[in-house]
């Protein structure tokens, strides 16, 4: 297409609107495994960078074994913000399954069964006890990201990781082909505006 670069800039984003699911019904249940992790990609302007990611942008996703992924940039991964968003997104008759890190501790004893693996100890799997699944998409996340775009605004990032979803909650695996992909993008996008005005005033 022969477009400027502040064109295609714009398009894209309306396309990444466009998969952005706005609805979402609990994941799991009936004793369906649940994934959930963090990960951290890029960096926070005017941060210096420090040990630790302090300095990195956070991103927690959840992971339904053998189904869909959902994924949300935080300020910052603890304990206080990621629990709503286990809360409001898996089904209590949930198992839900996480690396050793403090922040699932309490959480987890919400659903049905909550098991952890300790990476630190070199411990990545245990009977069906793991975060490969979760990891795996991260793995896929990071290379398109960084392969794809490099970086992106962290008010933008949202919209990304909504790509990435959209991606994986569409894929081959799951009986969609290319046809059915780009429907439901298209399905996605009734009622949906985003004007390059608003896009400008979250950069």
């Amino acid at each position: 297409m022969d477009v400027t670069y502040k064109t295609a800039w714009f398009m894209t984003h309306r396309i990444r609107e466009a998969m952005r699911t706005e609805t979402f019904s609990p994941m799991g249940g009936s004793g369906k495994v649940v994934e959930a992790d963090e990960t951290y990609i890029g960096r926070k302007a005017g941060i210096p960078v420090r040990r630790g990611y302090a300095h990195k942008r956070a991103v927690v996703s959840l992971v339904e074994r053998g189904g869909k992924v959902r994924s949300f940039h935080i300020d910052k991964a603890t304990a206080a913000t990621v629990a709503p968003i286990t809360q409001a997104n898996i089904d209590k008759e949930t198992r839900l399954m996480t690396d050793e890190s403090s922040i699932y501790t309490k959480l987890g004893k919400d659903y049905q069964e909550h098991q952890s693996v300790n990476h630190s100890a070199n411990e990545y799997v245990r009977g069906d006890a793991h975060t490969n699944t979760i990891e795996g998409f991260f793995s896929i996340f990071k290379r398109g990201f960084k392969g794809i775009y490099q970086h992106c605004g962290e008010n933008h990032l949202h919209r990304y990781l909504a790509e990435f979803d959209f991606r994986y909650n569409n894929r081959i695996k799951l009986g969609v082909d290319d046809t059915m992909r780009m429907n439901a993008a298209i399905k996605q996008a009734e009622g949906k505006r985003l004007t390059y005005r608003r896009i400008k005033r979250t950069d």
